[in-house]
């Protein structure tokens, strides 16, 4: 459940209530549930991404029964949230049957494919052919317009639209009974400030950063949560132990709880109440849902000066930034842990400037289909 699957999930749950018909095209994992959903998903065969668990790599080209029943489907538009194996079937199914095809950009792949290929050759050759995949598609969306210039590094040149993400919780209404009741659930210390982080547990959010800036804040009182999972999980856990903040034989003395994934969305919005600031000092992300979730439960975020995430945080107004080093990170969370109005002053604004419905966002989209479908109709009339 990362930022992408969000979203594709709440697409297809607030589009299909409006009277369309959606389908989910995803690789099959262990488990998928297809059941039971306002949508239908069509997934295909898979295998797991080697150091990404638990990402896919998706077969679709070996999937002959799903191939047969996808080449039936009567589209009228196809929208790819990656470039990869479903955004190849959005486009075969886009050309095939002469419909239109939207591609959202979401996810720095150039740092993905580095991570794991260490020849600069292959990994922009890949980066080539992911622009190649956007410079066939009708239309071409990014979640806000720092996320475009990461598109346009890679070489795309085109046309963008900006189309913002929604939350899940902004139709929530927030309370102080909410958060006190959060933190009854999680066991805190009502005058212990709660820190938190949401998220894939991978090096590359600088998680890290997080561990060490904390371990120079000993001397004051907070705690933190980190939720999620993923390949750095256990080397976090190491790191925050030799660091004495956590795995202490008096469990009352540690600082940090690892509390793994949280597929309850109901208690995770329970934990986004209850926290008072929301670390992310993340460079490798472009457009979070994790920090508007935040903002949605009045839970203001600390992010990395000059990351994408940066660009819908004004300082001090809706959110924070700070240098993503461990020692400016730890000075920046010192002044504000001293300063909880300030907190509470960006909390309200962050709720009211970083937070829309999916419902309103769903009505947006709509209408962009919309408008797309007669304009390629027109076209084709016209040829």
């Amino acid at each position: 459940m990362d930022g992408v699957s969000l979203t594709v999930k709440n697409y297809a749950e607030k589009l299909s209530r409006k009277g369309n018909e959606v389908t989910v095209v995803t690789p099959d994992e262990p488990g998928l549930q297809t059941d039971g959903k306002d949508y239908d998903i069509f997934s295909y065969m898979s295998l797991p991404v080697p150091r990404r668990h638990p990402y896919r790599w998706g077969l679709p080209q070996l999937d002959f029964p799903f191939q047969y029943r996808i080449s039936r489907m009567p589209f009228d538009i196809v929208h790819a949230h990656c470039p990869f194996s479903s955004g190849q079937v959005a486009l075969k199914q886009a050309q095939r049957q002469q419909i239109p095809i939207i591609a959202t950009f979401h996810s720095k792949y150039r740092e993905d494919f580095r991570r794991v290929i260490p020849n600069d050759y292959i990994v922009d050759r890949l980066v080539r052919q992911v622009v190649e995949f956007y410079e066939q598609c009708d239309e071409v969306w990014v979640p806000q317009a720092s996320v475009g210039e990461t598109l346009r590094e890679y070489g795309y040149r085109g046309p963008m639209e900006v189309v913002d993400n929604g939350s899940e919780y902004a139709e929530l209404v927030y309370s102080e009974k909410m958060k006190a009741e959060g933190r009854k659930l999680l066991y805190i210390n009502k005058e212990e400030p709660l820190l938190l982080f949401v998220g894939q547990h991978i090096w590359e959010k600088n998680v890290g950063i997080i561990i060490e800036a904390l371990a120079r804040l000993t001397d004051i009182p907070w705690h933190m949560l980190f939720v999620g999972d993923g390949y750095a999980r256990q080397d976090m856990i190491a790191k925050a132990t030799q660091l004495g903040l956590t795995g202490n034989d008096d469990y009352r003395q540690d600082r940090i709880t690892f509390m793994g994934c949280v597929h309850d969305r109901r208690m995770l919005a329970q934990i986004y109440a209850a926290a008072d600031l929301f670390l992310f000092p993340s460079i490798y992300d472009n457009a979070p849902l994790v920090v508007r979730e935040a903002a949605a439960l009045h839970t203001p975020a600390l992010v990395a000066r000059g990351s994408n995430t940066a660009e819908v945080i004004t300082d001090g107004t809706n959110g924070f930034l700070a240098d993503a080093d461990a020692e400016a990170y730890a000075n920046r969370l010192r002044y504000l842990l001293s300063r909880p109005c300030l907190i509470d002053f960006s909390a309200g604004n962050a709720a009211r400037t970083l937070v829309r419905s999916w419902t309103n966002i769903a009505e947006e989209v709509q209408d962009r289909y919309q408008h797309l479908i007669r304009r390629v109709q027109r076209k084709q009339v016209a040829l």
